[in-house]
């Protein structure tokens, strides 16, 4: 009963089976067969390793929602040299809540000289170059996003000479934390000091000809310090060519959330337009002589995630390509050599035709000899 059982069930499962095989006696091998697969063969070999490449690749995506956290501070980090001494210039913000925050809260004023040794020029060299990239190339962004906390720091290398030459410049480096509302960071001649209606700077003491705004912006970001990321400020270089000359930056930062196969953080983008004029109060351009960063925060969030194609999906295409290929060099071969029979019959018809068959009176017929049984043998 067992063995009968287990009989049943092979002829039920070859019934069922849907890749029925031929005998080698019924297969005919060809030249041409053995060319097309090989060429099918190389195909899907190429394929599948480009289909790998694609697997083994990343993609960011961006989603966007209304940013509700309101309460949290806003971190500023911050890094420029300008050219001026220390206890010339002072640095703060002030806000649309006419919230003031001094440089004493978390700035560093450290005097150097304004001018790069051949080292940091190279580096300034290179990061203006993947500046000038990034504007064209708004993809390279999502490799930078990528790439943080790989790739090398960003910060401007220290000097590797020992210049003799006294410092000359003024370099405000450090972190503030301000309210999440536009604001305005400013650097200008004097120390800060609270004021009821404001604030104002000691500027009275300073001589108009001290007045020098040159300055270069080694780092700016908004949020999380994150290495390896490159800002839009980020190597930024402005000679002034007048003592009283504002420079003015407006600023809008997007808060996001950056989650990658390496590092999960939050941190700010932000996009920025340059303006520049000389302070001239006769000719009718009015205004304070120094480096004006006016930011907005935005009311929207983008979430920058990094996502990978799953393994089925993978697989799928994988099956998709091979079977592809296999049935398309199928029907290829397969009208090749019916084109190819068309051709051949007819031309072995022509040259039967072209045949004269003699008749004993002398004529010719130019029919097709009839093909009798005696001819068979």
């Amino acid at each position: 009963m067992r063995r009968l059982n287990r009989k049943k069930t092979l002829n039920l499962m070859k019934e069922l089976d849907a890749f029925p095989k031929v005998p080698e006696s019924y297969v005919e091998t060809s030249a041409s067969g053995g060319t097309v697969s090989l060429i099918a063969f190389t195909t899907i070999a190429f394929l599948t390793i480009m289909e790998f490449t694609v697997y083994r690749d990343t993609w960011m995506k961006y989603e966007y929602e209304v940013d509700k956290d309101f309460t949290s501070k806003l971190r500023i980090n911050i890094d420029i040299t300008v050219a001026m001494r220390c206890q010339y210039v002072g640095a703060d913000v002030l806000d649309l809540a006419e919230t003031m925050v001094t440089s004493a809260d978390g700035l560093i004023y450290e005097p150097v000289i304004f001018d790069l040794s051949p080292q940091q020029k190279e580096w300034q060299r290179m990061l203006q170059l993947i500046q000038s990239r990034l504007q064209e190339e708004h993809s390279l962004q999502d490799v930078i996003f990528k790439s943080a906390f790989k790739s090398a720091s960003t910060a401007l290398p220290p000097r590797e000479d020992n210049s003799l030459q006294s410092p000359d410049a003024c370099r405000i480096h450090g972190h503030l934390y301000v309210n999440k509302v536009a604001g305005n960071f400013h650097i200008t001649v004097g120390k800060a000091i609270p004021h009821p209606r404001g604030h104002a700077h000691l500027a009275a003491l300073v001589s108009h000809e001290s007045y020098n705004f040159s300055h270069r912006i080694d780092h700016l970001s908004f949020g999380e310090l994150i290495p390896g990321i490159i800002n839009p400020l980020d190597g930024t270089e402005k000679i002034a060519s007048n003592h009283n000359q504002m420079f003015q930056y407006f600023i809008t930062v997007v808060p996001t959330k950056l989650h990658t196969y390496k590092i999960s953080a939050e941190t700010h983008q932000f996009s920025v337009t340059e303006r520049e004029r000389v302070i001239n109060h006769a000719a009718g351009s009015h205004g304070v002589s120094g480096i004006f960063m006016k930011y907005d925060i935005s009311s929207l969030m983008v979430t920058v995630t990094e996502q990978h194609m799953p393994f089925w999906q993978f697989l799928v295409r994988l099956c998709g390509i091979i079977g592809g290929i296999f049935s398309t060099t199928g029907i290829l071969h397969g009208f090749g050599r019916f084109v190819a029979e068309v051709i051949f019959c007819r031309f072995r018809l022509g040259s039967y035709r072209s045949t004269s068959v003699p008749l004993p009176d002398g004529h010719t017929s130019n029919h097709l000899p009839l093909i009798t049984d005696n001819s068979m043998h």
